[in-house]
């Protein structure tokens, strides 16, 4: 070793000897700041749980103190206290609410403390930190099993087991709540599940009401939620809830994860084109293993056709009748029943074709497909499958005050008709609108695929007539994909498809009373004119490029049964959601219905 070697060691040997014993006198010696206390992290985002820092200490030797928090650079962020006289050894307070000296709001990271004695004439920067953090955890349902599907999981289950709720939840005060979405107004089911504890990976729901094996809940559309709390305070929740504490359900919008849970006692999938009288009708029928009875009877009619007792899923029968006609089949179990509607057409031809509108019917059939924990509904943007059961009762929304009254009329009335559905339309089959006078929509046709609007618009222009009993009808698009998924569904368009533009429904405040005013089709003949006691309305705006053949008005003028001459045909439109409903009780109902089938038939 070199005699500069030798000498450089001995230095760096002195020093460090020096540095340690330096270091221990400081460390034994009273220090300046004592007793500092800070908090360790925070988070001022308002929601009351630790949204300030707070900083406790005292002096060894009273002065006159600025108190100012620093950022990680050592730069001030927020001055606490200019000059505040504080004696020695008197413990002092002070908060931070996370905003600068501007007023807005720090960014997330550590932060310090850095105390300027004025009379010491110096200032200290406490090594210790606080970390503001406004960023909340992100827990989330992963699945529910016990094994990961494409849909959601189906309750009661055949073993009698409960829903695994398989969770992604790191962070304190686990919360696993349960939320019924549909059908109905959405609710809150279950705040916290029984025995979920912090770093549960999984939950249990029995689909009870309590969750502890009390009353089962009702069937539905339900998800499961998380929420967990890191350490400073932030609440992460899946799905995010909105103002009224429910998960949100906007358009076009789904819920993260895979946390959806159908509970199903009895459900039907009925066909969705119409069965040939006396061939074999295919239903689908879920009672959760259980045996049911079931029977058959014509809309309109209490009399039985057909009827029996299955164990089976898969149902063949043979569709009743010598006369084509829209039919009821009903499943019934110990505790529950469905009713769900289906088309039968005879081998005869007549003059009127009823079309059903199932794709609408399906559209609006409040069901979770995807397994996301919403139902899927083309009213909220996204698409929905055409084969599946009917929730609820089984009935669509709106059938038994709006079809089912003026089918029923039709067959009272011995009315014969053809029938087929707007999917037999777009798949090229069954009866064809071509080959009649006259098609009859009895309720809501809100989508229709472009090829089926098409044709109808044809049918009306090349000479036939077209009577539209729904509101809020024939301005929509849908696509039916090659695996029969309804996709692509658009908001309504400002006209219908026959360029017409129609007025919002709106809910007068009193009964109004329609009168006709024009008539040269004589669409009121054998009425009064009068038509009272409707509080629900659709008016027609601008019938567009149609002349208008045919009117009835309210008191401000406003058309809402409406007869147009569009090409070479006519379109009905009857703006009138309560009109069914009462066929059987005004005879003006009855005698405008008479003379809108000799429209339609001649």
């Amino acid at each position: 070793m070199t005699l500069v070697a030798r000498v450089v060691f001995t230095v760096m040997v002195a020093a460090t000897f020096g540095a340690f014993f330096l270091a221990q006198k400081l460390k034994h010696s009273p220090s300046v700041v004592q007793r500092f206390e800070l908090t360790p992290v925070f988070s001022p985002n308002g929601d009351g749980r630790l949204d300030r820092m707070t900083v406790t200490f005292r002096l060894k030797n009273s002065d006159d103190v600025t108190v100012a928090v620093v950022d990680a650079k050592g730069d001030e962020v927020r001055e606490l206290a200019g000059d505040a006289p504080i004696r020695r050894y008197t413990p002092v307070r002070f908060k931070w609410d996370g905003r600068t000296d501007g007023g807005a709001l720090a960014p997330d990271g550590p932060y310090r403390i850095r105390l300027s004695l004025k009379h010491q004439g110096r200032t200290v920067i406490v090594p210790r930190k606080t970390r503001l953090d406004t960023i909340p955890p992100h827990p989330l349902v992963v699945s529910v099993g016990p094994q990961a599907g494409a849909g959601p999981e189906l309750l009661p289950r055949a073993d009698g087991k409960p829903a695994l709720i398989h969770l992604r939840a790191s962070g304190r005060r686990l919360k696993v709540s349960i939320y019924k979405m549909g059908p109905g107004r959405p609710y809150k089911v279950i705040d916290a599940l029984p025995g979920v504890h912090d770093g549960a990976r999984r939950a249990t729901w029995d689909g009870t009401v309590d969750g502890r094996g009390g009353r089962p809940v009702s069937a539905g559309t339900y998800v499961a939620g998380v929420e967990v709390r890191d350490q400073a305070g932030n609440v992460g929740r899946s799905p995010q809830l909105g103002r009224d504490g429910l998960p949100p359900s906007g358009y076009a919008q789904q819920l993260p994860g895979h946390g959806g849970i159908t509970v199903r006692y009895l459900g039907v999938e009925p066909p969705l084109v119409a069965t040939p009288a006396g061939a074999v009708a295919l239903f689908g029928v879920d009672a959760r293993q259980q045996s049911y009875s079931w029977t058959v009877r014509r809309v309109g009619s209490a009399a039985v056709v057909r009827r029996g007792t299955k164990s089976k899923s898969l149902l063949r029968l043979h569709a009743p009748g010598n006369e084509s006609g829209v039919y009821l089949f009903q499943a019934r179990t110990a505790r529950h029943v469905t009713t769900v509607p289906f088309a039968v057409q005879a081998a005869s031809t007549q003059r009127v074709l009823v079309v059903l509108p199932v794709m609408t019917w399906q559209g609006r059939n409040p069901l979770d497909d995807d397994g996301d924990g919403l139902p899927d509904l083309l009213d909220r943007g996204v698409g929905a499958k055409l084969h599946r059961v009917f929730a609820g009762d089984g009935l669509p929304v709106g059938f038994a005050t709006r079809e089912a009254p003026l089918l029923a009329w039709l067959a009272r009335t011995g009315r014969r008709f053809d029938v087929t559905t707007d999917v037999a339309l777009a798949q090229n089959q069954g009866p064809r609108p071509e080959d009649h006078r006259g098609v009859l929509i009895p309720g809501d046709a809100r989508w229709l695929p472009a090829s089926v609007q098409q044709r109808l618009r044809r049918f009306v222009r090349g000479g036939g007539t077209l009577a539209s009993f729904g509101v809020d009808s024939l301005r929509r698009q849908v696509s039916v994909s090659p695996r029969g998924q309804l996709v692509d569904p658009t908001p309504p368009a400002d006209v219908d498809l026959f360029g017409s533009r129609l007025r919002e429904l709106r809910q007068a405040p009193a009964p109004v009373t329609l009168t006709a005013d024009v008539d040269g089709i004589k669409l009121f003949t054998g009425t009064t004119g009068s038509f009272a006691g409707y509080t629900e309305l659709e008016a027609t705006a601008s019938p567009g490029s149609a002349k208008v053949e045919a009117d009835a008005i309210t008191p401000g003028l406003q058309p809402v049964i409406v007869a147009l001459r569009v090409g070479k045909g006519q379109v009905l439109r009857y703006g009138l959601p309560e009109l069914p409903s009462k066929i059987s009780s005004d005879p003006q109902v009855s005698a405008l219905l008479a003379r809108s089938w000799t429209l339609l038939s001649r």
